[in-house]
Formats: C-alpha cells, sequence, structure tokens
C-alpha cells in the first residue's frame, strides 16, 4: 500500500480459477498543482457557489434539483436521482481478466487513466506468479468491472514490482483519425529533403526523462504568487521567439548544418525540472517570507 495513499477501490483480481484481492491507487494526480478561489474584492471573503433558475433568477437550494435530458432546445425529461442510482450496473468487485494480448495491440488513444494495481497481504504470491508470467510472456491484460458507477474496460501491464491498470476510453469516446486528418493534402517527400530530416533525427535521439520537462506555467504562478507576498512587481513575461519563414529545404540545410555543429561540442546534462510542484514553491515562498524579520500579518482570503 503506498504511504499516506487511500485506495481508490479494492476488489479482487481473477485470472482462471485464480484471484487475490487487490486496490488501486491513483497514478496520476493534479492535486499539487497551484489553484486559486474566487474573491469578492469588495470584501476579501471567498464568493460561494449558488444554483439559480435559468428563467425566473432564484435561487434553486439542492433538495429542489434533479437531473434532466435535454430533448431539444429548453425541454427536458426529468430524471431523477433514485432512477440513475438503479441503472448503475451492479459490482461484484472482481477485475476478470478475459484475455491477454500483446502490449502493442491497444492504440494509446484509448488510455484513458492509470492506476497502481498492488495486491493485500493474503494475495502477494498469486499477484506475483500473474506479474512474473506476465512479463516473460511480454504480454498485458483485458479486464472489466464496475469501476466508479461504470462499466469499465481495463487494460493491465506489468510495471516494477506491481502492475499499472489503465482504463480504457469506449470506442464511441475516441474520434475519428481520418476525419481529423482528411483535409490533409497528400504529400510524398523524398530525395535530399527526406535525407536532412533523417538526419536531424539521428542527431537528436534520446531517452525519455520525465523529470527534465518542466511546466513553465505552474513554475510562473509560482514566481507570481511569491512576488504578491514580497510586495514585489510582478515579473515580466518572456517575449515569443518567432521563428522567421523559412524556405523548407534551406531550414533543413541549416538545422543539419547546427546538429552537426552541436555535435563537436560537449553534452551537458539535462537539469532535473522536478525541484518540488508550483504549489511547493510558492509554499517555500509564503515560508520565506512568513520566517523574516517584521514580516506583516497577511488577511485570511478564503
Amino acid at each position: 500500500m503506498p504511504s499516506g495513499q487511500r485506495a481508490q477501490w479494492k476488489g479482487f483480481l481473477k485470472f482462471g480459477e485464480v484471484s487475490c484481492g487487490v486496490a488501486l491507487y491513483t497514478a496520476a494526480s493534479t492535486s499539487d498543482r497551484i489553484t486559486f478561489n474566487t474573491i469578492n474584492k469588495a470584501t476579501g471573503n471567498r464568493v460561494n457557489r449558488i444554483f439559480i433558475d435559468s428563467e425566473t433568477e432564484d435561487p434553486v437550494p439542492r433538495e429542489a434539483q434533479t437531473k434532466g435530458f435535454e430533448i431539444e432546445n429548453g425541454h427536458y425529461i426529468i430524471i431523477d436521482p433514485e432512477e440513475v442510482s438503479a441503472a448503475i450496473p451492479e459490482s461484484n468487485k472482481t477485475l476478470e481478466i478475459e484475455a491477454f494480448i500483446p502490449c502493442s495491440d491497444v492504440d494509446d488513444i484509448y488510455f484513458d487513466k492509470p492506476y497502481y494495481l498492488t495486491p493485500d497481504k493474503m494475495g502477494g504470491d498469486a499477484f506475483a506468479a500473474l506479474r512474473d508470467a506476465m512479463k516473460k510472456s511480454m504480454v498485458a491484460a483485458i479486464a472489466r468491472t464496475v469501476l466508479f458507477r461504470r462499466m469499465r474496460t481495463v487494460l493491465i501491464r506489468p510495471h516494477g514490482k506491481g502492475l499499472i491498470a489503465s482504463t480504457l476510453n469506449y470506442d464511441y469516446e475516441v474520434r475519428s483519425s481520418e476525419k481529423a486528418f482528411e483535409e490533409m493534402p497528400k504529400l510524398k517527400i523524398q530525395g535530399e529533403m527526406l535525407d536532412l530530416a533523417k538526419h536531424i533525427i539521428s542527431t537528436k535521439k534520446g531517452e525519455f526523462d520525465p523529470a527534465t520537462f518542466d511546466d513553465r506555467y505552474e513554475a510562473a504562478l509560482a514566481d507570481l504568487v511569491k512576488a504578491k507576498l514580497e510586495g514585489k512587481s510582478l515579473p515580466k513575461p518572456k517575449k515569443v521567439q518567432v521563428s522567421k519563414p523559412n524556405d523548407l529545404l534551406a531550414a533543413l540545410r541549416e538545422s543539419a548544418g547546427m546538429m552537426n555543429a552541436a555535435d563537436d561540442k560537449p553534452k551537458r546534462t539535462a537539469a532535473n525540472a522536478n525541484q518540488g510542484t508550483g504549489r511547493q514553491r510558492a509554499a517555500r515562498g509564503v515560508a520565506s517570507k512568513a520566517a523574516s524579520p517584521g514580516a506583516a500579518p497577511r488577511r485570511k482570503a478564503s
């Protein structure tokens, strides 16, 4: 069980006649991003959300609210929350594996959300047997169960000491790539232009390291919060350098030349950009301000 993290779902993983207790934990989260509250400028107090009738503009209390499906503009079929609950498929709390497939069979456009799949204390042997067998066979597993009120298809893959369970989008949810690219002209690049493009690719090969990618927007928000706390002028945004339009072949030749020159220079190690989240950087600014002598008390905004 991940330290300090609450399981999003607990149940059983079944393959053949073997089953073991498992839990799902969120693998990716936006909770560390900087967030803002809506504030009343006049009072500095936080603003609450109130639902109002679209015609009368009268407030509608929670007990008077229900669900509705729009059949035409302004006309709805009323559906009670109890009816919605009754339509939710029953859950047997079991991720039942239906098939093992090559990992490359699923287009990543179908991937929805990733979860860490871990065993409970009593199911460790069966869990490890499945994990190791999948690794050696180089396969992923397709399973189905009710997750978060909906029947979901889940792709399960070995990952380190555990498994990754990714919920998959349904086919009707994935938009057609043919429609997305239907207006693209049919071009066949060959000769020097293709060779130069391939050369640039060969000189820029590397490895994926997520720690080297920084969230510039989050960093800018952290700098903004810190500047406001310290009473300094707001940081000026950096000017975006727009590339000048060039002849494509000339641009490729220039890029290839730059790549060759770069190969002759000593390579620098990419800096680790994961020096804490934007929220943590902003919090450090708060702590620094609070710790400084003579720091003025701050009015609470929410």
